[in-house]
């Protein structure tokens, strides 16, 4: 499958990353944790063996944490583009399907995607669906695969909120595109959401 697969990451500064969980974790460790998180990732994403994987930096792909990213699991790093999450995404997803057929996107906070959930999008993408969804629990997506580009799918989206999903569903009835949903997954951004991670075991 000719794919690439983008990870979304923010560089791991303390008191600038997981800010929802600093509360209860403190500022050192709820940056390891977002540490952990992107490794995992990455080490998800070349379980997949889809095709190269590009990690999406921000605000720059110049801090050593990244670095090691790239040394690690021989992956491009690249600077994400100024604006909110929709034109953050909309431009990667722009330039990668440049030089690849599908491309999937990802953040760096929901260790609960597997392997096999990332095959089973490149594969829906292959066999000609435009585009395939993983909903988060939250009323989000916490994985966007597409073959098409469409702008329409990023501007002036509600990120953040409980209505993303249901909005992305609405905008691609509009395109008149064949889209898959996988089955849904959870993120990392609550102390629960830390407490069901420690309890599945899934970052040591």
């Amino acid at each position: 499958m000719d794919g690439r697969l983008i990870i979304f990451a923010k560089a791991p500064v303390p008191g600038q990353v997981k800010t929802r969980l600093i509360p209860f974790l403190g500022e050192g460790p709820a940056t390891l944790l977002y540490e952990k998180m992107i490794l995992h990732t990455l080490t998800t994403a070349a379980s997949s063996a889809l095709g190269p994987v590009d990690l999406w930096c921000t605000p720059s792909a110049e801090d050593p944490f990244f670095s090691r990213c790239a040394k690690e699991f021989n992956i491009a790093l690249l600077t994400q583009t100024d604006g909110d999450l929709g034109r953050r995404m909309a431009h990667a997803f722009r330039e990668t399907l440049k030089r690849a057929s599908f491309a999937l996107l990802m953040g760096a906070d929901c260790p609960s995607l597997t392997p096999g959930d990332l095959v089973e999008g490149g594969l829906r993408l292959s066999e000609g669906a435009d585009a395939v969804v993983i909903p988060s629990e939250d009323g989000g997506y916490v994985l966007l695969g597409l073959r098409r580009y469409a702008e329409d799918l990023f501007r002036d989206v509600a990120w953040g909120s409980e209505t993303v999903m249901e909005e992305t569903r609405a905008r691609l009835r509009r395109l008149g595109w064949r889209w898959h949903e996988l089955p849904e997954r959870w993120d990392v951004d609550r102390k629960e959401d830390v407490e069901r991670l420690r309890l599945e075991g899934l970052i040591k």
